[in-house]
């Protein structure tokens, strides 16, 4: 079998990742770990074993990159002009569709952007995600009838 140069590799399911990193991550944080996932797949794509999903492969490698930025941030400090003296109480969320994602549990979002954004089949999102097929499709379920309700209030001027 004929193996792919990289760059078509890149060119072909970079935006894929690209929508997975974002919907997992958010807007800010996606480009980084969308580099960090291609460049990590440059070292280990010569060894890729032939008939394999390079898109589930990619998405495996995003989710992980994903993972290490949530614990890199969690022990880095936020720098800040100002110590404000009260924190605020929940400001409001007017991120659109990035703030709609980030109110769903962690699996109900990653299990809709694995199936949703990136196109992998709820088989391949059980493998990543850990658990049955059924419960993936459950997730994703319940993740999207969540985001429709979000948007409906926003639509009604609730949000």
């Amino acid at each position: 079998m004929e193996v792919k140069p990289f760059e078509q590799i890149v060119r072909e399911h970079g935006p894929a990742v690209l929508r997975v990193c974002r919907a997992v991550l958010g807007p800010d944080e996606a480009e980084d770990a969308w580099s960090e996932t291609f460049l990590a797949a440059l070292g280990a794509y010569p060894d890729l074993p032939d008939g394999a999903n390079v898109q589930a492969w990619l998405v495996t490698i995003a989710k992980r990159k994903a993972v290490d930025q949530h614990r890199s941030a969690a022990r880095n400090p936020l720098p800040v002009d100002l110590i404000p003296e009260r924190a605020a109480a929940n400001p409001p969320d007017t991120d659109g569709l990035w703030g709609a994602l980030k109110t769903l549990p962690v699996r109900q979002r990653e299990a809709l952007a694995y199936h949703h954004l990136a196109g992998l089949p709820y088989a391949e999102v059980a493998r990543l995600l850990g658990g049955s097929e059924a419960a993936c499709r459950r997730s994703a379920a319940d993740g999207m009838k969540k985001l429709r309700t979000l948007y409906k209030e926003d639509r009604n001027g609730i949000l």
